[in-house]
C-alpha cells in the first residue's frame, strides 16, 4: 500500500495550496480529485467568473468612451465571452498540474472515501497518511421547488461547464455574493436580467450599510435592479422557456434561470465516521480552531468553514499545514480572511465592522475618504469608490476596513497584511505610495483617524503624537 505524509481529498483552491505547501515543505503528499482538477473555483466559480466581469467592465465603462474621444461601439458576444473564459481556465488548469507534477505531488483521479484512521479507499486503491485532509468543496443548493433542469433552470457549475442557453431574457434568483455578481456581469453581457431575491443585495455579510448603499446605487446606474420579497413558488417549463409563479398569483416568464441560492458542503459518500470525524446539522465537517476533525483527519475550505469561499480555504490549508507540522501552531481566524464582491461597484473587507467591535467591547473610531477627487479613479473614469479604516481608538489597533471601487479585491490584500500588527497604523503612513494611485487613499484614511478621533500618538508615535508639520 502506498504510504504518505498527508492525504488530501478535493483539488480545489484548498487542497491544491494544502498539496503545494506540504510538498514544498519535502512531505509526501497525494491529491485525489473526483471530477476536474482545480475544483469549482477554477472550473466553473472563481476563475471564469472573474474572467466574465473583467469583460463587464469593459462594456460597462465603453458607455462612457466618447468623453475620452474614442467611437464606435462595444457589442457583447455571450458565446464568445463564454469561448474566452473557457480557455482562461484551460491554461490555468494546465499550469496547476504541471506545478503539482514538478513539486512530486502524486495525482490519483476517482473517488475517496474514509476506510479507517490514516487510510482512504480509492476504487479498489488503498492509501495510507500519517495525515488526511478533507477539502471536498461544496455543490450549488436549490430549494425543493427549483431544480436543475438542463438550458432551463441552471446554476453557475453548469453556466460554465457548458454554453449559455439560447434567449436573452434570464431571471438571477437570490440574493447573496453569486446572484450579486452575476445579475451585473449577464446584464453587461448584454442579456435581459429579472432579478428575484426574497432580501435585499449581500444580507448575510458584514459590509456596513453605507457600503451596501452604494453598490445598489452602482447597480441601479448599470441598469441592474432587484426585486427584493420575491420567493418563487414554483417553476414551469414548456418549449419555449420558464415561467417562475410569484406570491400573490402573479408570474414572470423568461427564457432560463439562473440559481444562485446557496451552496452546500461535499460529504456524501466520505464516510467521515470511519475516520472518526463527523458533521453538523448543516453539513460541515465539525474542525475546532486548528482545522483539526479528529486525530490525523484535517477538514478545510467550504466542506467545514461556513465563509465558503476561495479565500477562506486558502487560509485553512495555511493552518492546516502548519498544525501537521508542529502541531497546535497555528489558529484559525476567519477575522483576518479577506472577502470581495465583483459587481457594479467592486467591493473587498477584512476584520471587524463597527457592530462586531463594540460587542467585543471595543471602542471603534471609523474613517472614511472618497474616490471621488482620487486622480487614478478619476482618471479611468470611477464613480462611487471609497476607503473605510475601523480602529480600536483605545489600543490602535486596526480592526477592519471596507474598500468600494476598482481593484478593491487587490487593495484589500494591503491592509489585511497589517492587521494584527501593534503598529499597523503607524506602519500604513510611513510606508511609500505610488502616485498617483487608488492605495495613496491609505495614508489619507489613516490621517484622518489621527486627526478626527485624537489618534495621533498610534499614527505618528515617533513625533510623540504630533502631526506631521504642513
Amino acid at each position: 500500500m502506498p504510504a504518505f505524509d498527508i492525504a488530501i481529498i478535493g483539488s480545489g483552491p484548498g487542497g491544491y495550496r494544502a498539496a503545494v505547501l506540504g510538498a514544498l515543505r519535502s512531505l509526501k503528499v497525494v491529491l485525489i480529485e473526483q471530477h476536474t482538477w482545480g475544483g469549482t473555483c477554477l472550473n466553473r466559480g472563481c476563475v471564469p467568473k472573474k474572467d466574465w466581469y473583467h469583460t463587464a467592465c469593459i462594456v460597462s465603462d465603453s458607455h462612457d468612451y466618447a468623453a475620452r474621444g474614442l467611437g464606435g461601439t462595444v457589442t457583447p458576444d455571450l458565446e464568445q465571452a463564454w469561448r474566452h473564459q473557457r480557455q482562461v481556465v484551460e491554461t490555468v488548469r494546465a499550469s496547476y498540474v504541471d506545478y503539482l507534477g514538478r513539486l512530486g505531488v502524486t495525482t490519483v483521479q476517482g473517488t475517496a472515501r474514509c476506510s479507517g484512521s490514516g487510510t482512504l479507499e480509492v476504487g479498489t486503491q488503498k492509501f495510507v497518511a500519517g495525515n488526511i485532509i478533507i477539502a471536498t468543496g461544496s455543490q450549488p443548493w436549490l430549494p425543493p421547488q427549483l431544480q436543475p433542469v438542463p438550458g432551463r433552470i441552471l446554476t453557475t457549475d453548469d453556466l460554465f461547464d457548458v454554453m449559455p442557453p439560447p434567449g436573452r431574457r434570464v431571471a438571477v434568483l437570490g440574493s447573496g455574493a453569486v446572484a450579486t455578481e452575476m445579475a451585473f456581469i449577464l446584464r453587461q453581457l448584454g442579456l435581459d436580467v429579472v432579478w428575484l431575491a426574497g432580501r435585499e443585495p449581500l444580507p448575510d455579510t458584514t459590509y456596513s450599510p453605507p457600503t451596501r448603499a452604494a453598490l445598489r446605487e452602482a447597480l441601479g446606474r448599470a441598469g441592474v435592479e432587484i426585486r427584493a420579497g420575491t420567493r418563487i413558488e414554483s417553476a414551469r417549463i414548456d418549449g419555449d422557456g420558464v415561467t417562475l409563479e410569484l406570491p400573490g398569483g402573479s408570474s414572470e416568464r423568461v427564457d432560463w434561470v439562473l440559481a444562485g441560492t446557496g451552496r452546500q458542503p461535499n460529504t456524501r459518500g466520505l464516510e467521515l465516521s470511519r475516520a472518526g470525524a463527523s458533521a453538523d446539522a448543516r453539513g460541515f465537517v465539525v474542525v475546532d480552531d486548528g482545522n483539526q476533525a479528529a486525530p490525523g483527519i484535517y477538514a478545510i475550505g467550504d466542506v467545514a468553514n461556513p465563509g465558503m469561499s476561495a479565500n477562506h480555504a486558502l487560509a485553512d490549508a495555511t493552518v492546516a499545514i502548519a498544525n501537521i507540522i508542529t502541531p497546535g501552531s497555528r489558529r484559525r481566524d476567519d477575522r483576518n480572511v479577506p472577502e470581495a464582491v465583483y459587481s457594479a461597484l467592486e467591493l473587498a473587507r477584512v476584520g471587524l465592522n463597527e457592530d462586531q467591535a463594540e460587542a467585543m467591547n471595543l471602542e471603534p473610531a471609523t474613517a472614511f475618504t472618497s474616490f471621488e477627487t482620487n486622480p487614478a479613479a478619476l482618471a479611468a473614469g470611477e464613480r462611487g469608490g471609497f476607503l473605510r479604516v475601523v480602529a480600536d481608538m483605545d489600543s490602535g489597533n486596526a480592526l477592519g476596513a471596507e474598500i468600494g471601487g476598482r481593484g478593491a479585491a487587490e487593495l484589500i490584500g494591503l491592509l489585511g497584511l497589517e492587521f494584527g500588527e501593534p503598529r499597523a497604523l503607524s506602519r500604513l503612513a510611513a510606508a511609500a505610495y505610488n502616485h498617483p494611485t487608488r492605495a495613496e487613499e491609505i495614508l489619507n484614511v489613516v490621517e484622518a483617524l489621527a486627526s478626527r478621533w485624537n489618534m495621533s500618538r498610534f499614527v505618528y508615535p515617533a513625533t510623540g503624537g504630533s502631526l506631521p508639520a504642513e
